[in-house]
């Protein structure tokens, strides 16, 4: 790894700061800690090559502002977001903002660490979709009608409890219909499942 390839930690919560530090130094990384948002944007006095992991509740600047602000100076840091709420349509708003990930606290080291070496093996012209989309669009011809009305509702942020009233069926089977889609597409997570399509949308 270049000596400037370095995973820039923001949280406010001093005690996972420190253990998210530990994690990613004892596999080698090099790792700068910042207690919040605005702290990392004044300390941003070169370009920055790396990446980010940052929580999204923060006093100051929140998680949601800084991604913001990342996309607004076109600076080449891909951003995993981790926050002690996660859910769709939150997963479906930092994916909107270019994060690349979505980790739940208290997430596994694994967890992060995979979603840390992915972020800094995305250089700057490198694509952050991680799926190709004609891959993206195979995986979707493989669901059911039902599950791709699931999914689009996915896509569009909308809770469970949402989906089962407007499709008229019950929580429990959009949780079926959301672990297959989650199966077929071959999608490791919630965020990677809206990255997915979302890219594919777009394109």
């Amino acid at each position: 790894m270049s000596e400037h390839q370095i995973v820039h930690v923001i949280d406010d919560d001093d005690a996972l700061r420190d253990s998210v530090r530990l994690f990613l130094v004892n596999e080698g990384l090099g790792v700068r800690t910042y207690g919040s948002a605005n702290e990392f944007v004044a300390a941003l006095d070169a370009p920055q090559s790396g990446c980010v992991v940052t929580d999204v509740r923060m006093p100051g600047m929140s998680g949601m502002e800084l991604l913001a602000h990342i996309a607004a100076k076109g600076l080449s840091l891909p951003v995993i977001v981790i926050t002690g709420h996660a859910d769709v349509p939150l997963a479906v708003r930092v994916m909107k903002q270019g994060a690349i990930d979505l980790l739940e606290k208290p997430f596994k080291a694994e967890e992060l660490i995979a979603a840390v070496r992915r972020g800094l093996a995305l250089g700057k012209d490198s694509q952050l979709n991680g799926t190709p989309v004609e891959e993206a669009l195979a995986r979707r011809a493989m669901l059911s009608v039902r599950e791709n009305e699931v999914l689009d509702r996915l896509i569009k942020g909308q809770p469970n409890k949402i989906i089962a009233y407007e499709m008229g069926i019950s929580p429990r089977t959009v949780e079926v219909h959301r672990a297959n889609v989650m199966k077929k597409t071959q999608a490791g997570s919630l965020s990677e499942l809206i990255r997915m399509f979302l890219n594919a949308d777009r394109a």
